[in-house]
């Protein structure tokens, strides 16, 4: 008998497990694809060593600016692949081993419920029963589509896909400029191949702040992405060896079409109807303060959990709660206000509680302060002037949500994340100094403009 078996192996599934050491919990964690995940093999990690790779060679083919003089720079893109490869690699042992220290026993296959227990149906056919006092879901997501775009590995493609191909495409059509699509949009920019960048809403990274959309579109732009928002697509015609992509009466035609409009939950098939765990769209339904779910004793954390967001962190935070809860009875509810959100194209976009828009619609009455990067010291001399700090705030209130654009942003929205999740005052935030020269000045100079009394 298990005190928790855990059905999936990425950062929800894995966190929770890692957690359940803190209380003497005999774990099993059950993964069909390989411990990660799709952060780890398939998602953040992969994409962000690619997004690297993409840095560094714009980094060195601006070289001569900072009087520095080389050749002129080529990708190799098989070695570069070869480095992702070697990145997840090690990282994934790392964890194996972490998870082994911590006596979690990891068991291949796919699970599902069954009996009260779960049961594991291994690759060969053959299956086991695993007695269990609680279980928790962590599945994760997976890729959607939408109509007229069938994914064929090839010619039409997810980010799974496409962090493997073999070599650079020429050109690129790349449907959805959320997260996924602006990143990938941005490395495939940097390293030189013609994107086309298509988006139905009306800017680029939907529900992010208009300010930071347009830097980033801006910025897209200068690389020779061509951005297309409010833009429909019509059912790709796929030929011998290109795409056409049309679109408002007009096309274009690339290699290869990415398409990036979101991920769904992937709760299929593991028993969830012998029980009476909720679903809302196929996300499963959870008590906020718990995770657990309608059904005593199976809790849900990550990508699969609904109106929550599909964040690595977010898992971790969902998977420490649940075992909380399973392990003393006591609530440890994730407070999301808290929890950052980073874009890693070139400039970061990062973003912490909410918009100014999604304020105003709470009831707030809201003031925001916005200080640029142009004409900062270190951005001057990082030649990262692209960028903008956001803060906004109730008038006379906390500090509510903020937003930052620039190179370092994913690192520099943490600073405001204390300043939200801890409802800090801008006079109180503004009073703390930023060294000089940092780009994080601008996170001071924004507070001061919030507190009443801006500096430059």
């Amino acid at each position: 008998m298990y005190d928790v078996v855990i059905i999936g192996g990425g950062p929800g599934g894995y966190a929770s497990a890692l957690y359940a050491h803190n209380f003497g919990l005999k774990t099993a964690m059950v993964e069909m694809a390989g411990i990660g995940g799709t952060c780890l093999l398939r998602g953040c990690i992969p994409a962000k060593a690619w997004l690297h790779t993409a840095q560094v060679f714009s980094t060195v083919r601006r070289s001569e600016e900072f009087g520095v003089l080389s050749a002129e720079p080529k990708v190799d893109w098989a070695a570069a692949l070869s480095r992702k490869n070697d990145v997840v690699t090690r990282i994934v042992r790392g964890l194996g081993g972490l998870l082994g220290g911590r006596g979690v026993e990891v068991i291949d296959g796919f699970g599902r419920l069954r009996d009260g227990g779960v049961e594991v149906v291994a690759s060969d056919g053959s299956s086991r029963q695993l007695d269990a006092a609680a279980v928790i879901l962590a599945m994760g997501s997976v890729p959607r589509t939408i109509p007229g775009y069938d994914i064929d590995g090839e010619r039409i493609v997810t980010s799974d896909e496409a962090l493997d191909w073999s070599s650079q495409p020429s050109r690129v059509a790349v449907i959805g400029a959320g997260a996924i699509g602006c990143e990938f949009a941005s490395l495939l920019g940097d390293m030189g191949s013609e994107v086309h960048l298509f988006e139905v809403a009306d800017q680029i990274l939907p529900g992010m702040e208009p300010e930071a959309a347009k830097v980033l579109d801006r910025e897209l732009r200068h690389k020779g992405v061509t951005v297309r928002a409010a833009a429909a697509v019509d059912p790709a015609r796929i030929g011998h060896d290109s795409v056409v992509v049309p679109f408002g009466g007009d096309s274009v035609e690339v290699d290869v079409v990415l398409v990036a409009v979101g991920r769904g939950p992937l709760t299929d098939g593991v028993g969830l109807e012998h029980t009476n765990v909720e679903l809302d769209r196929g996300f499963v339904v959870v008590d906020a303060a718990t995770q657990q779910t309608a059904e005593p004793g199976i809790y849900a954390v990550g990508d699969i959990v609904a109106g929550t967001p599909a964040l690595a962190h977010a898992g971790f935070a969902e998977g420490i709660s649940a075992v909380t809860h399973l392990a003393t009875g006591e609530s440890a509810a994730v407070d999301y206000r808290g929890i950052p959100l980073v874009v890693y194209t070139h400039p970061e976009v990062a973003s912490v509680g909410v918009t100014e828009a999604a304020a105003r619609s709470a009831g707030y009455d809201v003031d925001v302060a916005t200080h640029g990067m142009r004409g900062l010291g270190r951005a001057v001399i990082l030649g990262e002037e692209a960028g903008i700090v956001k803060v906004v705030f109730e008038r006379g209130g906390p500090i509510l949500g903020a937003t930052v654009v620039g190179g370092a942003a994913g690192e520099m929205i943490h600073e405001l994340m204390y300043a939200v999740a801890w409802e800090a005052l801008p006079a109180e935030a503004a009073a703390l100094i930023h060294a000089h020269p940092t780009v994080s000045e601008a996170i001071g100079e924004t507070l001061l403009s919030a507190s009443g009394r801006s500096l430059h």
